[in-house]
Order: structure tokens, then sequence, then C-alpha cells
């Protein structure tokens, strides 16, 4: 059972008619239980009724979307002062803070500390003031299908609660995997809810896996060391702050994820870098805004975790309340930088370069085996000794991909336009169609010269990855064609989007897999009359023919091969094949 989008109006109705609520209304099943337990998604309308029907100075309580098996996605809006739409918020400068939690439904903590640390504010114990001068919007669980797949054994690395939810949707997607494709209509709702609040710090709350250590929560902020200069600025500020409120507040935070250079050998130690826009965090600041991914770690028990994501919320508000007006400056800056980067190189992959430095790291004794189960080495940790390990960090980061930004931007020809389309309002991107065609436009065109395809699929897509380079042309471009300009806020996205390099890109995810896909062929008796007339035309031909055939064994022995070489130089050869559809352009049509 589950309560449908009007049972969730009749909840709330019913609460806001009585009198007074017992405090245990607000309570979630986890608090009940002593944290040994997490509630099952019923409870998430029934406490956004009741916190609404306690506060109703403070709170509202609404839905932005409906799950795949018909369940109400549920947003929580908290601020004192009447700033309850997105435009009062604006109207006010006040900044608006979303945070997330079941975005992985079996990393549960962000739920039952949500609504821990929003009592807490709303009754003035913690974060005084802080709800008068910000918006704080709390999804409790995004992934709520997910959530709803409850098991004991969901999370076997994970000490707590007793049964949690799944790690995907019922459609067996990955929501942080899905922020640019956005395959997802969970995600889909989320990205309507980012382009309606546009909020200036995006915090989304999970249970990381991996090693046994004492470390036991990590904050990794984006922008750190891509993206917008002006922002990193601010990134690092919000890493210090909490680094340091955490620390106050008994934990052993890491500014960092932490997980090893290589998989379960603490000795190779940690790499930073710039995660793909496809994760919540980087997709944030690809917008032009702070993005938080707040990591507790899995070998805590569940009591611990709620108490550290607890703390980690009223520390992220904390600090909003002191540094939000600079994070607002900071981002009106970065989206007018956006909007001219038109003509320049913009880095969209990073890396760890140059030597390391050895940090002193809280772990625990362990010895490293081979294993008789798996034939490979195995840690096997000693949790009573604790023991500091003396490791290496590679944190110094620079671009391992840039691409040229178009001076304009971007044509879509039109018999893409519809799914393009779609992409481009899914993220806020603005574009126009043309009305005219262009039958003569001057334009750069990629041509692959490398098409890798993976042997499995990831996400439900086949990834492609390509290798060429762009090149002047002039091609027609058909009314009903697209334009993306990039002197727009969103450029960025724009361009994770549309260059074909772009880790996160369309054509990465396979949405263009069709354009590099050969559709004609000759008949290979018709090939040989072909060649035999091309070397008998073409001494050139003929010699470089020769020399192939003697440099290059592979060749020589393929059939195939061999006619090919001479099916592309034939007029009928498909002179699309391998061209990306998406143009650059520029000059605005």
């Amino acid at each position: 059972m589950f309560l449908s989008r009007n049972a969730v109006v009749a909840v709330l109705a019913t609460l806001l008619s009585l009198p007074a609520l017992a405090a245990e209304a607000l309570t979630t099943v986890a608090e009940r239980s002593g944290f040994l337990e997490t509630g099952r998604y019923d409870e998430v309308p029934t406490l956004c009724a009741a916190y609404a029907a306690k506060y109703p100075d403070a709170v509202r309580c609404e839905t932005f979307g409906t799950s795949p098996e018909g369940r109400p996605m549920m947003l929580m809006i908290v601020s004192r002062g009447g700033a309850f739409t997105a435009g009062a918020a604006k109207a006010d400068k006040r900044p608006v803070l979303l945070i997330q939690g079941g975005i992985h439904a079996g990393e549960i903590d962000g739920k039952d500390a949500g609504f821990l640390a929003l009592r807490e504010m709303l009754d003035g114990k913690v974060a005084k003031g802080a709800l008068d001068k910000l918006v704080l919007l709390f999804v409790p669980v995004f992934n709520v299908d997910g959530h709803e797949r409850f098991g004991a054994w969901n999370r076997p690395n994970q000490r707590g609660p007793r049964e949690m939810g799944w790690r995907t949707t019922a459609q067996n997607l990955n929501l942080n995997r899905d922020y640019v494709k956005a395959d997802a209509p969970e995600m889909q709702a989320m990205l309507g809810l980012i382009q309606r609040w546009d909020p200036i710090l995006y915090a989304d709350l999970h249970v990381t896996d991996g090693a046994q250590f004492e470390h036991d929560v990590s904050f990794n902020i984006e922008p750190l060391h891509g993206n917008d200069d002006g922002l990193r600025a601010q990134g690092k500020a919000l890493r210090a702050g909490l680094l340091k409120k955490l620390t106050a507040a008994g934990s052993l935070p890491l500014g960092f994820y932490p997980s090893f250079v290589e998989t379960d050998n603490p000795a190779s130690g940690f790499e930073e870098g710039v995660p793909p826009p496809r994760f919540s965090h980087a997709y944030a600041a690809l917008r032009n805004r702070i993005g938080l991914l707040v990591e507790t770690h899995a070998w805590k028990d569940y009591p611990t975790r709620v108490r550290i994501t607890r703390n980690s919320i009223i520390a992220m508000v904390e600090l909003a309340q002191q540094q939000g007006p600079r994070w607002l400056a900071a981002a009106a800056s970065a989206d007018v930088r956006s909007a001219q980067l038109g003509g320049h190189a913009l880095a969209v992959s990073w890396e760890a370069f140059g030597a390391a430095r050895t940090i002193a790291f809280r772990g625990y004794a362990y010895t490293r085996m081979l294993s008789e189960i798996s034939g490979q080495s195995v840690t096997r940790y000693d949790e009573t000794r604790p023991q500091v390990w003396n490791i290496p960090l590679r944190d110094q980061i620079r671009p391992s991909l840039e691409v040229r930004v178009p001076k304009a931007g971007y044509l879509v020809p039109a018999a893409l336009a519809a799914m393009v389309a779609e992409k481009l309002v899914l993220h806020g991107i603005r574009y126009r169609t043309l009305e005219q065609p262009l039958p003569a436009a001057k334009v750069d065109a990629f041509r692959a010269d490398s098409v890798e395809r993976t042997a499995d699929s990831f996400e439900g897509r086949q990834l492609l990855s390509l290798k060429g380079t762009w090149q002047p042309e002039t091609r027609a471009i058909p009314a009903g064609s697209l334009f993306v300009p990039i002197a727009q806020p969103l450029a960025r996205v724009a361009v994770a989007l549309l260059d074909p390099q772009a880790p996160d890109a369309l054509a990465a995810w396979g949405f263009f897999t069709a354009a590099f896909e050969r559709k004609e062929y000759l008949e290979d008796y018709v090939t040989e009359d072909i060649a035999r007339a091309q070397l008998a035309a073409d001494p050139a031909l003929k010699a470089a023919f020769a020399a192939k055939l003697a440099a290059d064994p592979a060749f020589a022995a393929s059939a195939a091969l061999r006619l090919a070489f001479f099916a592309r130089r034939h007029a009928s050869w498909d002179e699309r094949l391998n061209l990306y559809p998406v143009l650059r352009s520029d000059t605005a049509p």
C-alpha cells in the first residue's frame, strides 16, 4: 500500500483540522526505534502534512512529480516570512537550498536526519534565524519506488537500518547517473524542480561504500577544481566551513571522496578529480551553482550516521545563512561569464597530475592476503586496532580534454530536432527553431575517425566513444532545425549535451548512434569492377594501394578492408557516415 496524490491531500486536510499535534506525530519511525529502523515511504507524506500543520507559518508540503509506480514525490518548502514560491524567494533575494535524501534509497540516512534537523530548526533549537533569511527545499526521498523495494540485505556492507530500500528505480535506473541524459521520469521531475527554484546549493545525501576506516563523513563539492573559476572560491570556502563545523561536532570529516586508486588496496591512496555531470554535484556546477555530495561511512552504525547527517544539514544551513549572499553574487557573475564562452576553449574533463603528497589518514590495522576464494589479494581490517595510514593523495587537477565552444551556437538538424528539443527543455536551455532553410551554411562539422561502442549496456544504453576532428564545411540546413545559442547562462550545460566528445554528451549516451552505422553497401563483385576501373584511371591510387598492401599485413589479409579501400572512393559512398549530426556555427542564423 502507498498513498496516492489524492490521499496525500486528504491526510493534509485532516491534520490541518486538528487543534494540536502530539509530539509523536512529528517523529520518524527511525527516531521512535532508537534509529534501528527506518519507516516505509507512506510516513513521508504523513510527516510532510504533520509538519505543515504544526508550523503553518514556515512549512508547505507539495508533490513535484509521480514515480513510474504511481507514488507521489514529496517536497517540503521551509522558510519564514512568506517565501513559499520561487518568485517570492527571488524577490526577497533569499538563497535557496535544495537538500535531497534517498536518491539511492538504501542509503536512507538523509530522510531520517532531514526530518530531525528540520524540526530542531523550526523549534529554534539550532541554526537560529536561518529560516528568516533563506528557503530550504527538502526532498526526503528522491527514489521513491526504490525505497519500497525493502529488504534487510539491500546494502550488505552497510550497518543499519534493519531494512532499507534499493539503489535503483523501478525501471532499474540509477538516478545519480541520469542528470544529463534524464531518461528517468523521476529525474525529469527533479530537473523541473531545479529549473523552477534555481537552488544556489544542491545537497545530495548518501552513504559511501568501500573500505573500513575511522573517518565518518566526506564532503565532495563542485566547483572545486573545475568549471567556473570565480565560483570555485565559494566551493572551497564551503568545504572549509563544513570540515570545521563537523570536526567541532566530533566527526572525522574528509574533503574528498575516499575511494582507493586501486580497489581494496589502502596503500594505493587516493586521487581527487572532477566528476562528470551525470552526478548530482557535478551537474549543479555546470549550472553555475554549488553542488554538495555528502557521504557518511557505511561501516558506522545507523544512529551514528543519522546524527552525522543531521549535523551536516545544520552546518550547511548555518553556512548558507552566513555566506549565502556571496554565493548568489558569485553565481550571477558566473552566469555572465558562461554567456561569453563563445569562441573559447572549455574543459569538459579533468585528470590528476604531478606528484602525490602524503597524508595521515585514520584507518585500522589491516592485512593483505591471497584469497583461496577469488584468487586475488584481499584486505582484512581489524577495527579493534586504530592505525594512522601515511598514504598518497594526488590532488593537483588539470583539464584532460578541452573543446572549442562555437562563437554563436549549435545547429541541430530538423530530423533530430524533436528529440534534442525535449532534452533542452528539461534542462532549461534556450533554443529557437529555424523557420527558413539555410541552403549553404558555413559551419564546423565533426567527422569521427574512431567509433567505439561498449559491449555491455550501461544504465540501459550502449555508450559511444568518438574520436575525430571538427572541420569547416558548407552544408544545407533545412527549416525546422534548431539553433542553440551559446550566449546564455546555461552554456556549459549546452556544451556538455552537444559536444560529441564531452563525457556525458547525448552522443556519448548513444542518442545519435545511427549516424555511425553504415546503411548502404556495394556487392563484392560490383566493387571488384569499380576497383579495376579506379586503378586503371589513377596511377597514384594504384601506387597507394600497392604500398598499403606491402606495409599493412592486416589490410593485405582482409578482403573486406581491401574492397572498402575502393568503395570509400566511389560516388556511392555515404558522405554522412560518421558525420556527427549536430553542427557548430560561428554565425547566428
